[in-house]
C-alpha cells in the first residue's frame, strides 16, 4: 500500500494528500480567472456576463464525473483499508468506462438542446449568442471534460497523488495558453475560451490514460483499463453510486443555485452580472482550496475507517477543519481590505470596480466557515454515509439557499441577493457540527 496512507504524523500526512490536491484546485481557479481576464479584455460586459452564465453549466456536466470520481473513490480507498486490491481494481475500471458512456450521452443531449439550456442558465438578448458560442464547445469536450475530473479522484484513492495533481495542472496550463491564443490572437471570444478549456481537458484525459497504461505494465493491479475487467457488480455499482450521487449533487445543486442567482442578478442588468462574475471567481480561491484540502484528505480518512483505526481518522478530520479555518479567515482579510486592488484587474469603469469590491467583501465573510463545511461533506463520504452527505448537500443548496436569495431580495434588493451565500453558511457551519458531534458520539459507542 502507498505510504502516503501509513504516515503517522497527522499534520505530514494531510499535507501529503491534502497539498497536491489544493494545488490543483488552485491552477483550475487560475484558468477560470484567466478565462474572465482574457474575455474581460473584449471590454464587453455581455462576454463577461455569458461566461459567468455557462458556468454553471460547465460545474454540472463536472459533476455527473463526481458520481463515478467521488462515489469510486470513496469505494476504493475502504476497500484498501480493508486489503481488498481486486475489488478496487475491478471498481476503477468499471468508474472509467462508467464516465466515457455519460461523456457521449451529455454531448448528444447538450448539442440538441443547446438554446434552451442557454436560456435557463439567464441569457438574454444581449448575450445569447455568446452563451451558445461557449456552451457549444464545452458540451463537444464533456467526454473529456468528465473524464479528466473522474480521475483526479480515482487516482487520489489508488495513491497516485502526484499523477493525480500533474494531469489536473497539465490541462489548466494548456487551457491559460489556448486562452491567449484564442481570445487574445485570433479573437474568438467566448468560443475561443470554451474551447481553450475543452482542449486542455482532452491533453489531461490523454495524461491519465497513458499514466494508467503505464502502471498496468507495471502489474499496478489497481488501474486495470483493460474493457476485459469490466465486471461491475450489481452491489459495486450500488456502492460507487449511492455515494456519488450525493457528491455529485454538491455540484448539481450549487449549480442550480447558481442559475437561480444568476437570474435574480441578471434583473439589475448585465454590469451586475459581470461584477458579481469576477467577485464570485475571485471569492473561489479560498473556497476551492478548501474543497482541494477537504478531497484530498477523504481518501485517506476513508483508508483510516475501512482499516478501523477510528482515532486517527477523527484527528485528521479535527486538523484540516483547523487548517481550512485559517485559510478562510487570511483571505477574507485579504479580500476586505485589498478587494478594490484586485477588482482593478479585471475591470477599468471605477463604478463597476466599487460595486465588484463591495460585492467580494460580502461574499468572502463565509470563507472561514467553508472549511468545517467541506471537511464535514468529504468526512461522511469517505465513510460512505451518503444520507448524511446528502442531507447537508440539499440543506446548503435547496432548503437555505434558494429561498434565501429569494426572500433577501424582497427586501434588500441586489445587496440580498449578494449577501445569500454567507447567510446560509453561517446557519450551515451549526448543523454540520452538530451532525459531526452526533456521529462522533455514534462511532464511540
Amino acid at each position: 500500500m502507498p505510504s502516503v496512507f501509513e504516515e503517522k504524523n497527522i499534520s505530514k500526512a494531510i499535507m501529503r494528500v491534502g497539498l497536491p490536491a489544493m494545488l490543483g484546485q488552485l491552477t483550475t481557479l487560475i484558468y477560470n480567472i484567466a478565462d474572465t481576464f482574457f474575455v474581460s479584455l473584449t471590454k464587453e460586459p455581455a462576454t463577461i456576463a455569458a461566461v459567468t452564465l455557462c458556468a454553471p453549466i460547465l460545474l454540472i456536466i463536472m459533476s455527473i464525473a463526481c458520481i463515478f470520481g467521488m462515489g469510486g473513490s470513496s469505494v476504493i480507498a475502504r476497500l484498501l483499508g480493508e486489503e481488498k486490491k481486486t475489488e478496487a481494481g475491478t471498481t476503477m475500471n468499471f468508474c472509467f468506462y462508467a464516465m466515457v458512456i455519460a461523456g457521449i450521452i451529455t454531448l448528444v443531449l447538450g448539442l440538441i438542446f443547446l438554446q434552451t439550456i442557454a436560456k435557463i442558465s439567464g441569457a438574454d438578448a444581449d448575450n445569447l449568442t455568446y452563451t451558445c458560442d461557449y456552451l457549444k464547445w464545452i458540451f463537444i469536450g464533456s467526454p473529456f471534460i468528465m473524464l479528466a475530473n473522474g480521475f483526479v479522484h480515482l487516482f487520489r484513492s489508488v495513491g497516485l497523488i502526484k499523477e493525480s495533481t500533474v494531469g489536473l495542472m497539465l490541462g489548466n496550463a494548456a487551457n491559460i495558453i489556448l486562452d491567449y491564443v484564442f481570445i487574445v490572437i485570433l479573437k474568438w471570444g467566448t468560443a475561443g475560451a470554451a474551447l481553450a478549456t475543452s482542449i486542455g481537458f482532452v491533453l489531461a484525459t490523454i495524461y491519465y490514460i497513458i499514466s494508467m497504461i503505464r502502471e498496468e505494465y507495471k502489474g499496478n493491479p489497481l488501474v486495470p483499463l483493460s474493457p476485459k475487467r469490466f465486471l461491475p457488480t450489481k452491489t459495486m455499482v450500488h456502492h460507487v453510486v449511492s455515494i456519488g450521487i450525493p457528491g455529485a449533487l454538491i455540484t448539481v445543486l450549487m449549480s442550480v443555485s447558481n442559475i437561480v442567482l444568476n437570474n435574480y442578478i441578471s434583473i439589475y442588468g448585465s454590469d451586475a452580472v459581470a461584477s458579481y462574475g469576477i467577485a464570485y471567481k475571485l471569492n473561489m480561491i479560498p473556497i476551492l482550496l478548501s474543497v482541494g484540502l477537504s478531497q484530498g484528505v477523504a481518501p485517506l480518512v476513508g483508508y483510516c475507517f475501512g482499516g478501523n483505526e477510528i482515532k486517527r481518522m477523527f484527528d485528521i478530520v479535527k486538523y484540516t477543519a483547523l487548517y481550512g479555518i485559517i485559510i478562510g479567515a487570511v483571505f477574507t482579510i485579504t479580500f476586505v481590505f485589498w478587494g478594490k486592488s484586485l477588482a482593478a484587474i479585471f475591470l477599468q469603469d471605477p463604478l463597476l470596480i466599487e460595486q465588484t469590491s463591495y460585492f467580494l467583501s460580502i461574499l468572502c465573510l463565509s470563507a472561514p466557515m467553508v472549511g468545517i463545511i467541506n471537511i464535514i461533506t468529504s468526512y461522511f463520504q469517505a465513510l460512505g454515509k451518503a444520507f448524511q452527505s446528502l442531507i447537508i448537500t440539499l440543506l446548503r443548496n435547496a432548503v437555505f439557499f434558494i429561498p434565501g436569495v429569494i426572500i433577501l431580495n424582497y427586501f434588500w434588493k441586489l445587496n440580498g441577493v449578494i449577501a445569500a451565500q454567507p447567510v446560509v453558511e453561517t446557519l450551515l457551519v451549526f448543523l454540520c457540527l452538530f451532525m459531526y458531534m452526533k456521529d462522533v458520539k455514534s462511532s464511540s459507542h
